[in-house]
This record gives C-alpha cells, structure tokens and sequence, in this order.
C-alpha cells in the first residue's frame, strides 16, 4: 500500500520547528511510525525502536549511554517501553538551543503523557494522532481550515467527489486504520480480532493491569452497543457483567487508548443544562462496527443502528480536522431539561456554532429547532449548520446551512 499523506504532518513539522522534543501519541496502528519514518526520510536522522528487546534493555539500563551511541537528531519509536530515556532527554535539550533533536512516538497512555510532560516540560510538544480520515483517503487537502460560511464551504466543496451515501458507509463500517484499507470482508474481521488479542489485550494487562481479558472483551462489545448515547456506567457495566464502578474506570482506560472518545455537554451560567454525563463515541467507527457485528457496508447502511454510525462519524471526522488544525475548538453537545437537543456545538474564538448531524439528504428546518437555546448564553451565536447526505452546500435559513459530509 503507498504511503497515504497525513493530514497531522504540517502541524507536527510547525511544532518541530519550534520545540526540541515532538511526541506524536494515538491509538495502536493508527500510522504513528509510518508518517515519522516518511517525513525522516533524506534527514540524518536515526531511528531506533523500543520494540527491539535489546536496544530497550539497553536503553533502559544505561539510558545515558543509549543517547550516546544512539545521538539526537533522532527517532524512537513506542518510547513508552523505555520511560528511563526521559531524564536524559532533558539533559541533552537543556545543552543545546537545536529543535526538534527528538521526534517520538508512543501508544497513547496517560502514564506516558504525564511522564514525559512532567520530565519534559517546557521541551517538549505532544500531538495526538487518530486513525485515516475520509479526507486523508481521498488525498484531498483544502488550503484554508473548515469555516461555516456560505463563500468559503462552496469553494471547499470544489475539492471533493460528490456526497455518496455507499461510499461514506464504506469509509464507517471499513473506519481509517491503515492496514484495513486493501482488505476484503472476511481478511477485515480477521485483523480487527487480531488487533484485539495482539494489541488491547496485551496493553490491558501489561499497562493496566486488567486480570479479567474475558469480561474486557465483553465490556469493548457492550461500549460499542453505546456509542452515541449518554454514559450511562451501571449500564454498560451490566451488558458486560461488571459494576458501575468497574465499568468506569475501564471506560477511562479504553479513553487511554485512544479507543473512545467522551464528548462533553456544554453548559454556561445562563444556560441549564440536564445533561451531566458526556456521550460515548468511538474514534474508528471501523472497529465500532465490527465489534457490533455489523460484518458488512450493506447490512450496517441499511440497519436501525445507521443514523448512530452516521452521527458518530461525522463528529470523529470533525475531531480529526480541528486537532490537526491551527485553532483552539471545544466541542460539546447540548441537552436541557426540555429535551432540547444539539448534536454538537462548535466554539471557536468566543462564537457557538450548532450542529445538527442527519443521514438525510434533505433535511428541513425542525432540524435547527433546538439552535435558538443558544441565544441565551453569555457567548455569541454563529452560523449554524445541518450536516447531512446532500449534495451541495446551501442556506437552509439567513443563519444555517446545509453542509454535505463529504466536505468536512
């Protein structure tokens, strides 16, 4: 398969450039390795790998000596294995004015962020990395950053093949790890349950010491019967057949892992919110899928759980852009005590942009029902959106769009 470029490598290289250590995290086999190896490529740059049981254990007994034989610039790969390097790290960035003397990757871990923010701090940035996008597939790469005008969303829409409602289900029931891209249905099933036994069981019991693989496993199929909805702990803890409590701090671990992902509700004081737990989504709708059972596009395109894909996609997709982008973003949804509802909210430099998310190709304003609780808060209200199958960006009223997934 030929290399696929990263939306993430333009934001990766800035910070390089401005700080002596860059730490790229994600999720096992999200394509870490492979866009550091590639943008190392015609450098003189030495990589080496923790996954070298030697080249650890030599790192991690005589870390000083490792960096030694082993001089910056260079590239470690899975630097968790060998959090003894850290210390002498600092050392070296606090002895020389160079950027980006140390490029490292890790699977994403808590422990791992703290450790090295806590050894590194001030030296180091540290960027999180998700599975491909639908984008990133397609090879398309806007020159400015989504915005929700009118203007500049007809423009960016000139860059993408029409929305396709067999496509989009192909890139969320396939999701965006690299490797699973080339591979028919039955080779598919067959990588997600290896990637299960090889990867998430391993880390499991390695890094968190969970005991009990058989009720993890039975808790990854429950979390994936969720996603979309509010965390409720005692629920999914009961589908998997164990507490409330229990189910929580797995939930924390598989956020650790870069597995799922929780989306907070959006409050401000002039706002009440009924919400006080956040939604679960997954953040490679691919393994979602296939933890369901859903062993084919057709069968999960034409099935009850569709519109959940569908949400859970388009806002995996927009988790992606806006932490590869230049901005700050929070993302929320919003539900109040009369059961008004928003997707998601975009904040953006102070202004609330609503969002709501259907798999309707032409969708009606009901849809912005719920937009105008906005108008109480202390933040001000922007141009909000539907996003949806259509196929072309249009005004759905003098303050929404209808913005077509595909563009996002």
């Amino acid at each position: 398969m030929d290399y696929i470029k990263r939306d993430l490598e333009r934001k990766f290289l800035h910070m390089s450039s401005a700080f002596k250590t860059v730490m790229v995290t994600g999720a096992r086999q999200v394509g870490k390795s492979t866009m550091l190896k590639h943008l190392a490529e015609g450098q003189n740059r030495t990589y080496v790998t923790m996954d070298d049981t030697q080249l650890r254990n030599f790192a991690r007994t005589e870390p000083k000596l490792f960096l030694q034989t082993f001089q910056p610039p260079i590239l470690i790969d899975e630097v968790q294995k060998a959090p003894e390097l850290f210390e002498e790290i600092k050392i070296l960035c606090d002895n020389s004015d160079e950027r980006g003397q140390f490029w490292l990757t890790g699977s994403q871990s808590k422990k791992l962020v703290k450790k090295a923010g806590d050894s590194l701090a001030g030296r180091i940035c540290i960027l999180k990395m998700y599975s491909l996008s639908a984008r990133e597939k397609l090879g398309v790469e806007p020159a400015d950053e989504l915005e929700f005008s009118l203007k500049s969303l007809t423009a960016r829409q000139k860059l993408f093949p029409a929305n396709n409602i067999v496509t989009t289900f192909d890139n969320i029931w396939r999701g965006g790890l690299p490797d699973v891209q080339e591979k028919d249905e039955e080779q598919l099933g067959e990588y997600f349950n290896s990637y299960i036994e090889t990867y998430l069981m391993r880390d499991a019991v390695d890094d968190y010491g969970i005991a009990d693989t058989e009720a993890f496993r039975r808790f990854l199929r429950a979390c994936a019967a969720f996603a979309g909805q509010l965390v409720n702990y005692n629920d999914i803890g009961s589908s998997a057949g164990v507490s409330g409590v229990t189910a929580k701090d797995w939930v924390r671990i598989l956020q650790s892992m870069g597995i799922v992902f929780l989306l907070e509700p959006y409050a401000s004081n002039e706002l009440k919110r009924l919400a006080k737990t956040p939604k679960l989504y997954f953040c490679d709708t691919g393994f979602c899928a296939y933890l369901s059972s859903w062993t084919s596009r057709s069968v999960l395109m034409n099935g009850a759980a569709s519109g959940h894909y569908y949400e859970n996609y388009v806002i995996s997709e927009l988790l992606r852009n806006y932490a590869y982008g230049k901005s700050k973003v929070n993302l929320n949804f919003y539900r109040d005590s009369k059961m008004k509802e928003i997707d998601l909210i975009i904040e953006e430099n102070g202004v609330l942009h609503p969002v709501e998310i259907k798999k309707s190709a032409s969708p009606d304003r009901i849809a912005l029902k719920a937009f105008s609780v906005l108008k109480s808060s202390e933040r001000q209200a922007g141009t909000g959106a539907v996003i949806c199958m259509s196929d072309t960006v249009l005004p759905l009223d003098e303050n929404n769009l209808i913005l077509p997934s595909c563009i996002i």
